[in-house]
């Protein structure tokens, strides 16, 4: 039954662009760019640092979802859960909140207790970001993998509406979204690759 739950992981690929989500799950595209090495190599590096609990993996049918949580911090007797992203800007993405999320849904579930609060750790700044988990958060998560569920190897999704998330993104020789946006017109209208070919 784990083969059909989504990885919390998964949520934040598919919030950033359902197009590199497609690719990775079906075609297995996972390039080894630049942050995804570096990422690895610090989660490696940091996996002891401190009091914190590390690597709690769980999972869930009711929810659909399993993954492994980064760290676990006891702070005033709340457990939360911290996802460490690398974000040398100094800041995070919209999607990091939605994985962020998906993991304080299956730690409440584990805990049988409600978790409304997740942290962003920002390794390359040292910087550690309280978000609060709210209902819209859950109902994301929640939407989102029933979409993931339903995606099917024809149906590609449209291109990303923000070019500038290609840049390095490690699908995109794959993805080719200059090469679709000038061969086939249609499925660039409306997503911003108009104007970039």
């Amino acid at each position: 039954m784990t083969d059909d739950l989504i990885n919390v992981a998964d949520l934040n690929q598919f919030s950033y662009c359902q197009r590199r989500y497609w690719y990775l799950h079906f075609y297995d595209t996972q390039g080894r760019n630049y942050e995804r090495v570096e990422g690895k190599t610090k989660h490696e590096n940091q996996s002891t640092r401190g009091d914190w609990v590390n690597e709690l993996y769980l999972e869930s049918e009711e929810i659909g979802l399993k993954g492994k949580i980064d760290i676990l911090d006891s702070t005033d007797g709340q457990i939360i859960p911290i996802e460490r992203k690398r974000a040398e800007s100094g800041d995070y993405y919209k999607s990091d909140e939605v994985q962020l999320a998906g993991y304080c849904m299956l730690l409440e579930e584990h805990l049988d207790e409600p978790v409304r609060q997740g942290a962003i750790y920002l390794y390359e700044t040292d910087q550690r970001m309280h978000i609060p988990i709210t209902e819209s958060h859950r109902e994301t998560v929640r939407d989102q993998i029933e979409t993931m569920r339903s995606m099917t190897v024809d149906g590609i999704p449209p291109l990303t509406d923000n070019p500038s998330k290609c840049e390095a993104c490690s699908a995109r020789e794959y993805c080719m979204p200059e090469e679709t946006a000038i061969l086939e017109p249609k499925k660039a209208r409306g997503t911003g690759w108009e104007g970039e070919v």
